[in-house]
């Protein structure tokens, strides 16, 4: 028995369609997971299972976050971590992630999700590359299924500990045969190529510093054998670009190229110090980049070139990344960053609130490999936000209620709705119970620290 939800009476329907339509007194009708009709509210039909009226909000697709690692929101804000630029972040850190359980990987997990989808957010990846102790992707996905969040599940690895030249401590390195082993088992048992699916599996080597030029290559083969996604960092900071050239006298493009990672199977976290040959690269074979502004600034690792990017067709969605180097993961904070770092950059039009908002839902479907997110339009996964607009953090800005998504106070949702569901429901998340969800992850991270 099919079930209808039909939203109607938007102050704005923010549609991210062909046209980029944005419809005054909005409506969408859903049935099941799938939106049917667009349009105005008088057009539509008028009785459905559930209505919401959206009388006073903006109405537009869940935003996508393309980066993350969720179970750093076990160490926000470490003292020792507080400072210094990426390398030496991660050097303080891995000692405290070397004592990760599974029930901190999902507990971190529901947390980062919630904050997330409060914050306008409908499906995420999520690279987790570290694996001590009981500690399986499986306990992230099912964190995933849980809070109901659409889901990019990334099998990260590294192999290449200190003693190889690598930067991670040995004992939080995995063994290659092991890694592409529990990869495989993991796309076989959870990986959903359907259109609409709630659960994909991504082939996520962390980053050339920390797994072998084989394994990078290897999963490369794994990945496409099975039609998955493939997902790394790359380009993050200068470190990262001497460190690439001293190994493999190559910059981060030339040894991605070289290892098969690029294609529009493919995208890579941060790219901030990509240069005008990657960039070429990238818009000639359709390579995507999750775009990581709080991070970026968070670690002085440099501005991304991003107008350059999207003026030369490279696919470019948003990522919040880890919570332990933004230390937010505020999704509409990230697209307000977003705007604000390439003015500071680039000058003060490099880049518009709608621009921003394009990046966070179409493009960030792109980079994900979907052509079932992003917008709102007949035939589209039922992926809503709706955000209110007589908060103090609008008055006086209800000219242009879409810019002021971006330029002010960045909001919570009112409502989300993911895969046709009611995940929040007047500001409050109707899956869990986020205040025992709270608790218990402040203990955990006690307890890990």
């Amino acid at each position: 028995m099919s079930k209808t939800l039909l939203i109607k009476n938007a102050r704005v329907l923010v549609t991210m369609d062909d046209a980029r339509r944005e419809i005054a007194d909005g409506a969408v009708y859903i049935r099941d997971n799938v939106i049917e009709q667009v349009g105005s509210s008088a057009e539509l039909p008028q009785d459905a299972d559930e209505i919401i009226d959206a009388s006073g909000h903006v109405v537009m697709p869940g935003l996508v976050n393309t980066h993350h690692h969720m179970y750093q929101s076990l160490t926000r804000a470490i003292p020792a971590a507080q400072n210094g630029e990426l390398f030496n972040w991660l050097t303080n850190l891995y000692p405290l992630w070397a004592g990760l359980t599974a029930e901190m990987i999902h507990v971190s997990t529901l947390t980062a999700m919630a904050e997330l989808i409060l914050s306008g957010c409908t499906t995420s990846s999520d690279h987790l590359y570290i694996y001590p102790n009981d500690c399986k992707l499986d306990d992230s996905i099912a964190a995933a299924q849980k809070i109901g969040m659409r889901f990019h599940a990334a099998r990260g690895a590294m192999s290449v500990g200190q003693s190889k030249g690598g930067l991670p401590p040995d004992r939080v390195v995995e063994e290659e045969g092991a890694i592409l082993k529990d990869t495989q088992r993991l796309i076989e048992t959870y990986h959903d190529a359907s259109r609409h699916a709630m659960q994909r599996v991504v082939v996520a080597p962390c980053s050339p510093f920390s797994v072998s030029q084989d394994l990078m290559k290897e999963s490369a083969r794994m990945a496409r054998s099975y039609g998955v996604s493939m997902h790394t960092h790359l380009a993050e900071n200068v470190n990262d670009i001497a460190y690439s050239r001293e190994k493999f006298n190559m910059t981060p493009a030339e040894y991605a190229e070289d290892c098969g990672w690029v294609g529009p199977d493919v995208w890579h976290a941060h790219c901030v110090q990509l240069d005008d040959d990657g960039i070429h690269l990238f818009a000639r074979t359709g390579t995507g980049v999750a775009h990581c502004p709080c991070s970026n600034m968070r670690l002085a690792s440099g501005i991304a070139p991003i107008r350059k990017m999207l003026d030369r067709g490279v696919p470019v969605g948003l990522g919040v990344d880890g919570s332990a180097s933004n230390d937010a993961g505020h999704m509409m904070g990230e697209v307000r960053q977003a705007m604000l770092l390439q003015r500071v950059g680039f000058g003060p039009d490099a880049m518009t609130a709608r621009q921003a908002l394009e990046v966070a839902t179409l493009g960030g479907a792109k980079v994900l490999n979907r052509d079932d997110i992003g917008a709102i339009k007949p035939g589209m996964s039922a992926d809503i936000v709706m955000f209110r607009l007589d908060g103090i953090g609008m008055a006086g800005a209800l000219h242009d209620p879409v810019a002021a998504l971006v330029f002010c106070t960045p909001p919570n949702v009112a409502y989300s709705i993911i895969n046709g569901k009611v995940v929040v429901r007047e500001g409050q998340l109707c899956t869990i119970d986020l205040p025992v969800i709270i608790e218990r992850h402040n203990a955990l991270a006690m307890q890990l620290v």
